[in-house]
């Protein structure tokens, strides 16, 4: 397991884990990332992603994608 920020762009990768708090985890989940969900980075820009999630392009901070783990 990696976190997120480590993954290779244009890969597909499957989440394995979401940290973080309760609020932050649930934030997550309302945006589609789910454990066992797919997800795509499509560009890192200064450590913040832009990741393809449930056919929907999501940007997420550095601090965000740490807490997912792939």
């Amino acid at each position: 397991m990696m976190p997120l920020t480590m993954a290779v762009p244009g890969e597909k990768n499957c989440i394995k884990r979401i940290g973080g708090q309760d609020e932050t985890r649930r934030f997550l989940e309302n945006l589609g990332f789910v454990t066992g969900g797919e997800i795509t980075v499509i560009s890192q820009m200064n450590g913040n992603l832009i990741v393809n999630v449930k056919d929907s392009r999501v940007a997420i901070s550095k601090e965000m994608a740490n807490k997912i783990s792939i």
